[in-house]
Formats: structure tokens, sequence, C-alpha cells
């Protein structure tokens, strides 16, 4: 109510306000760093052990609780997520965003060593990657077939 009054009172004092900050905006706007793609560290770790021929419940019970149980004990994780499939764990480690992503797979890697002398000697050697969205494609295509047998899909689908 108060601005309203003194711009009724002094209309010069208020277009000069106004015309400052149209210009400290405009300022501001310049100088203001915008990025298209900018650099952004995502503290996410995949762990991926194959253990060939086991069903889900056994690679469960044999290798993504142990990394689960591992991996745990790790400051500053946020989520930890798992999935087990037949012959294959994996093991989805967020940690929090002010966490260095290098960092975070480093302390995974040294986790997951100690726990492989653990593992059955039927397990390969357990994957640990760094999540990078930028090495996802930006859109896929998923080619389906009106019958039931997948050759007319295979030779309409480009290589």
């Amino acid at each position: 109510m108060w601005f309203t009054q003194v711009s009724l009172k002094n209309p010069v004092f208020a277009t000069m306000v106004m015309l400052a900050i149209v210009v400290l905006g405009l300022f501001s706007y310049q100088r203001l760093k915008v990025d298209q793609f900018p650099n952004i560290d995502f503290p996410v770790v995949v762990v991926t052990v194959d253990y060939p021929g086991a069903s889900p419940e056994i690679v469960e019970s044999e290798v993504t609780k142990k990394i689960e149980e591992g991996v745990n004990s790790i400051a500053g994780i946020n989520a930890l997520t798992s999935r087990s499939y037949e012959g294959t764990a994996v093991v989805i480690i967020e940690f929090q965003l002010h966490i260095d992503g290098r960092k975070a797979a480093e302390d995974v890697r040294e986790k997951v060593a100690t726990v492989r002398p653990n593992l059955r000697t039927e397990v390969k050697e357990p994957r640990v990657l760094r999540f990078d969205p930028a090495s996802r494609p930006v859109w896929s295509l998923a080619v389906l077939p009106d019958d039931k047998a997948g050759a007319t899909a295979n030779a309409a689908a480009p290589s």
C-alpha cells in the first residue's frame, strides 16, 4: 500500500526505480551462465555380477545379498536397489548429490573386492561401472512384427 502511495505522489521516482530494476535485470541476464549441456556428475554406481546357469533365487541369495551387505556400509548412500535375474545380479547404488562420483565408484570397488572371496568360484568377476546419462541414447526405436514370427521384423529393421 505504501509503495502505491509513494508512486502516485512521486511518479518520476517510481519510473526511475522501475527503470533501475529493468537495467539491473538486463545486466544480470547478460552475465548469466547457461549451458545447453551442463557438466553434471550423477553419483550413481552400478555393480553387475554374472552367475551362469543360476536361477534368480540362487543369484539373490548367493550374490545379490552379499554385494548389498558389503556396499551398504559406505557413507553417503541415498538409495540401494538390486535386481536378480537368471544368471545376473544388478545392484544400483545412488549416492547423495554432494558425493564425488569417482570416489564413490572407488569405494564400491573396494567393498566389492572384499566381498569377492565370499562368492562361489562359478561367479564371474563383478563389474563396477559409473552411471553416465550422456552415454544413453536420446531415443530408441523398437520394431514389432504383426505376425508371431520375427522374420519380417528382422528383414524390415535397419541394421
